[in-house]
């Protein structure tokens, strides 16, 4: 049987594929070789964000003492119990939001591991020891990415976590190096310091989260410090080996001891033994599948979404290649999607996000712009938590004051920025959002506060003049 649609894969950018696909009411096959879901669902966004939620509950109770006259404390952390509740969390989303909807729609997925043949069609080696061919109008990879490691002497024979098998700890180690200062090693490092774990960061440029604006670099270094965590930037990890059930890690030349040691360098697009060459697929620097604007790859019936293509590793990414991959293969739409205002988090304590260009980005296109940054001193919301670390920049065009890039380190930055994408989406200018509506005492009126720094200082306007 030949269907209109076959899906390798079973994360996000392949369920919605799938269910537009369905949508239209064409026929459509999944391949998965492993779990369900994808990373996603069992081995990213949700599980790392359960654990990092209960850390920060955690965290807040150690650090009421902030608030005068409230007193708490917490006991040792049970992290089987922990660990244990995350994966039934897991295992209902994945239920409810995968499987499940994969009955409700009405699609096959085979267990086996995919690989392309001339036709082209798929070759199946099933769970079980068969093979099944499969064959389709329009084939989608939707493989993902996986955990990328360094080429660090002895570190492969020694062993090391990664953002993956770290959740799946069953006891948690007294101290931790993390070798990475972007968002997974930010996460995962702030993670297990609030669960009580001695923690230790190498990055390899000369701050954490370099791809920010620096003033977030430096706002979240200063928040690590707060909380013990030791950072070391501008450092290389040349070897790792074991001596004494202890690993030893040479950190510029000088050997330092930890429990373990999680790699959080980065993930690659997986490809591997998906036979592309027999089709004409061709593949990148970086393992990515090539596509075009359209997501299609060379070969016109095969195209590929979500983190397999080297774009940005978002779910939400992958999720919108989904859609706009079934519109394009099954009705020849020609869609693209526009990334400029695509937003970013980190899921830090207090978070880190942004949307559009940073100061020195701007610059790079040959924008002549000018940034303001609010401390979030000058924030009331920041001011009633008692916890006014973190920042909010905005860079905007010279002369039409243009909005073209916003960056937040607050407390549900992540929910700052979501309006924030609006406003540099509709090129709002900052005379228009220091002049639009925002409710008080959130701390999204920091947008509106900061956009009021280029004509005013806010130090000296009352807590709720406008």
């Amino acid at each position: 049987m030949a269907f209109d649609l076959a899906v390798i894969g079973s994360g996000g950018a392949a369920f919605a594929a799938a269910i537009a696909a369905r949508r239209k009411d064409r026929s459509v096959v999944m391949v998965e070789h492993g779990t369900i879901g994808g990373t996603c669902v069992n081995t990213g966004c949700v599980p790392s964000k359960a654990l990092l939620a209960a850390a920060e509950a955690r965290h807040v109770v150690l650090s009421a003492h902030r608030f005068p006259g409230i007193r708490a404390d917490a006991e040792e952390v049970d992290f089987a119990e922990l660990i244990s509740g995350k994966d039934k969390l897991v295992q209902d989303m994945r239920a409810d939001k995968y499987t499940g909807l994969a009955a409700e729609y009405g699609w096959e997925i085979v267990a086996g591991h995919a690989r392309f043949t001339e036709g082209p069609a798929l070759e199946v080696e099933l769970a079980d020891g068969g093979t099944q061919r499969v064959e389709a109008a329009h084939y989608v990879i939707a493989t993902g990415s996986a955990p990328w490691a360094p080429p660090i002497e002895g570190l492969t024979e020694a062993g090391y976590l990664t953002s993956t098998t770290a959740m799946e700890l069953e006891a948690l180690p007294t101290s931790l190096l993390v070798v990475g200062g972007n968002y997974i090693g930010l996460e995962q490092a702030q993670l297990f310091a609030r669960l009580g774990v001695q923690v230790s960061v190498v990055e390899m440029l000369e701050r954490l989260a370099p791809s920010e604006e620096p003033e977030a670099s430096e706002a979240i270094a200063g928040v690590f410090a707060d909380e013990a965590i030791t950072v070391r930037t501008g450092a290389t990890v040349s070897a790792v080996r074991r001596a004494g059930g202890r690993v030893v890690a040479t950190i510029d030349g000088q050997d330092s001891d930890f429990d373990e040691v999680l790699i959080a360098t980065g993930r690659r697009p997986d490809t591997t033994g998906l036979g592309l060459d027999a089709v004409g697929v061709q593949t990148g620097e970086r393992g990515e599948v090539v596509v075009n604007a359209h997501l299609r790859t060379a070969n016109p019936r095969i195209w590929a979404a979500g983190d397999v293509t080297g774009h940005p590793q978002f779910v939400y990414v992958a999720g919108a290649h989904g859609a706009v991959v079934a519109d394009n293969a099954l009705d020849g739409a020609d869609r693209v999607l526009d990334y400029r205002h695509l937003p970013r988090v980190t899921f830090t304590g207090p978070a880190i996000a942004g949307v559009g260009l940073t100061d020195a980005q701007a610059e790079e296109q040959g924008l002549d712009c000018e940034c303001r940054v609010l401390p979030l001193e000058n924030v009331p919301r920041a001011i009633v938590n008692r916890d006014t670390r973190g920042l909010i920049k905005i860079v905007a065009e010279r002369g039409t004051g243009r909005v073209v890039g916003v960056t937040a380190v607050a407390e549900g930055a992540g929910d700052v920025i979501a309006a924030a994408v609006y406003a540099v989406q509709a090129g709002m200018s900052v005379e228009h959002m220091a002049n639009t509506w925002c409710p008080y005492l959130t701390m999204a009126e920091g947008l509106k506060l900061a956009a009021q720094t280029f004509t005013l200082d806010v130090a000296k306007l009352s807590c709720c003049a406008s």
